[in-house]
């Protein structure tokens, strides 16, 4: 068991600690304040040495990505979590995985530098599968989503809001695959918003004359994409 130190409001000496764990399962439908809530408490739980921001009401120093639709599962989401001691990567990993529930267990950590960009502005790239779990033809929605991308843009509504997405710059390619009945798709967040697949889904079927299908939804991976355009690992 790892002793508790003393927390401090001080950024000197700090260090950033990445971890990654999977939501999967019946949690993929927590909602992301929901999610927070439960990190925090196995953090909590698991008396590791956390700092804690400079603010009013002195919350512990966490910095998740951007959050999932609800209902989606994800293979690689990740927060940042600040320490005041230097541990083992490793051995916080252990008292994490030792706090945390099983379907949101880390799996992996590593310290990243310290003076990186917020998580949730850093990570830009994001591989999605799509699976469609009813009778709907594929086929059908690939000419949808071809006949939307070849459009460019469209809007939805988001509540009340009307919100518009913008497929030059957030759909980066699109990957059908039959077999398993779904579909690949890579997309970029820009600082108007992120692509959700289920709204590109719902607006293909649309466009094809059908209503939307029922479809699960994982997000397999993220990475920061590099002026030149290369994808560069979280960890």
């Amino acid at each position: 068991m790892i002793n508790t130190a003393a927390i401090t409001n001080s950024r000197l000496n700090q260090h950033r600690l990445r971890v990654r764990y999977r939501k999967d399962g019946r949690l993929a439908h927590l909602g992301h304040l929901e999610v927070i809530n439960t990190i925090n408490r196995s953090v909590r739980r698991s008396q590791l040495p956390f700092a804690v921001g400079n603010g009013f009401a002195r919350r512990m120093r966490l910095q998740f990505s951007q959050a999932l639709p609800v209902g989606a599962a994800s293979m690689g989401e990740y927060f940042d979590l600040f320490l005041t001691e230097g541990l083992d990567p490793e051995e916080v990993l252990e008292e994490l995985a030792a706090s945390s529930p099983s379907l949101l267990a880390p799996i992996a950590s590593a310290y990243v530098p310290y003076g990186l960009p917020a998580l949730e502005v850093w990570l830009t790239r994001s591989l999605w599968s799509v699976t469609v779990i009813d009778e709907t033809s594929t086929d059908a929605l690939a000419w949808g989503i071809g006949a939307v991308r070849a459009r460019g843009s469209f809007t939805y509504l988001r509540g009340e809001k009307e919100k518009r997405v913008d497929l030059t710059r957030t759909l980066v390619s699109v990957e059908a695959r039959p077999s398993s009945n779904g579909f690949l798709l890579d997309c970029r967040s820009t600082e108007e918003g992120s692509l959700r697949p289920a709204i590109l889904i719902s607006e293909a079927a649309r466009e094809a004359g059908f209503s939307m299908p029922a479809i699960s939804v994982c997000r397999l991976g993220q990475w920061h994409e590099a002026e030149d355009g290369s994808l560069v690992e979280p960890m």
